[in-house]
């Protein structure tokens, strides 16, 4: 079947097709072959409701991708990635392929010590995974030397009736990987997450061996507490790790375990991040460092968070449990650029009177591959904000 794309020019050729490019309803879970405005071919992709545009180009396919195709697009990916695999005894997992920085947008692949992970973002591609699989799978096979040890695959778009199984072989319920040597458990087909985040792998390393030592940490939105292990096992006084959701409590102790880590100095809050700061302010702690990384989005009984509207408001709070320190500031909001990230910091630290500078600013590591054409995929924006001391 033939789409036409009403575009032209230097966006003929950007990968990420938008609803109001083209005139078809109805979204064919088969492949596509796309012409310009002009009836010029660009490249076969598909269609599929995700939760931005309406679909994607392969811009490398020149006829209908088949098996063969997906086989030689993972060999590519993992040959970029081999510096990963010679240091898999310090750091065993991160992503195999990342999407359309891979040349396949509406899916990703992660690598866990031997176990793969596979992302569908759309129902399309997830109607046409047989061939990607099988292709990705005899890539993986021939450079590795070995098959993967299990697969499980993960359905990330709302009309999905299930988030998580597992494909092939036998996965353990929980399994412990190493990162820049430390340990973390992962839970490889527990719903849509797996219990790291595998973007901030340069982040968690900066606080183990340079930022924590010898400091107090605060780990906001701390998840499984991966911040605070690794602040930890830098050699971080303490560490306070503070989540909303009830299971963070028995995944940071379960994470403190896997590294030998007591938790005699370690603090671990269940509740609402902006009543910790009431309380903490209250009590009258304060921290050397304090880590801001919410979702994007996030709604409780109380209120709903946005990155773009409320960040500032994070800022606001967490600096006045700093005498003089770092404020670790993340966010993997697409919607909001790094300028406008750091303006929201900026605004906030000088409407508070805190005297402050910009160190170093981290972005996607180099296994998420992104493209010039899509500046917004390169979404992690990691700024360390050096706070002096309040008086």
């Amino acid at each position: 079947m033939k789409v036409q794309l009403q575009r032209s020019g230097e966006n003929a050729r950007n990968p990420l097709i938008h609803e109001k490019e083209i005139k078809e309803q109805n979204y064919p879970k088969t492949w596509l072959r796309f012409t310009d405005a002009k009836e010029n071919f660009l490249s076969w992709g598909y269609l599929g409701q995700q939760n931005k545009g309406a679909g994607w180009l392969v811009l490398t396919a020149q006829q209908q991708p088949d098996a063969l195709f997906f086989e030689n697009l993972l060999a590519t990916s993992l040959h970029k990635r081999k510096s990963l695999f010679k240091n898999l005894s310090t750091t065993n997992a991160f992503r195999l392929f990342n999407g359309v920085g891979d040349g396949l947008g509406g899916v990703t692949v992660d690598y866990y010590d031997g176990y793969l992970v596979f992302s569908w973002y759309n129902e399309t591609i997830a109607a046409l995974k047989e061939e990607v699989l099988q292709g990705f799978l005899t890539a993986y096979t021939a450079f590795c030397g070995t098959p993967a040890l299990g697969v499980v695959e993960k359905f990330r778009y709302s009309t999905s009736k299930i988030e998580s199984q597992v494909l092939q072989g036998a996965v353990p319920e929980s399994l412990l990987i190493v990162e820049n040597d430390v340990h973390y458990r992962v839970y490889l087909d527990e719903g849509l997450m797996t219990g790291i985040f595998l973007d901030q792998r340069h982040v968690r390393n900066l606080l183990k061996e340079k930022l924590a030592q010898d400091k107090t940490v605060l780990n906001t939105f701390s998840y499984t507490g991966a911040f605070s292990v690794a602040s930890k096992v830098g050699g971080a006084k303490a560490t306070t790790s503070v989540d909303l959701a009830k299971r963070s409590l028995k995944k940071t102790q379960e994470q403190f375990a896997a590294n030998d880590l007591p938790l005699t100095d370690e603090k671990i809050y269940v509740m609402d991040i902006f009543d910790f700061f009431k309380y903490a302010q209250k009590k009258k702690l304060t921290y050397d460092i304090v880590v801001l990384d919410p979702p994007s989005f996030a709604r409780n009984k109380k209120k709903t968070f946005s990155v773009a509207k409320n960040y500032g408001e994070l800022v606001t709070a967490s600096q006045t449990l700093i005498q003089k320190g770092i404020l670790v500031c993340s966010t993997n909001a697409a919607n909001v650029n790094l300028k406008q990230f750091k303006k929201m910091i900026e605004d906030s630290l000088v409407q508070a009177k805190r005297k402050f500078h910009f160190g170093e600013t981290f972005r996607l590591p180099e296994d998420f591959s992104t493209v010039k054409e899509l500046p917004e995929e390169n979404y992690l924006k990691v700024c360390l904000v050096y706070l002096e001391e309040q008086r």
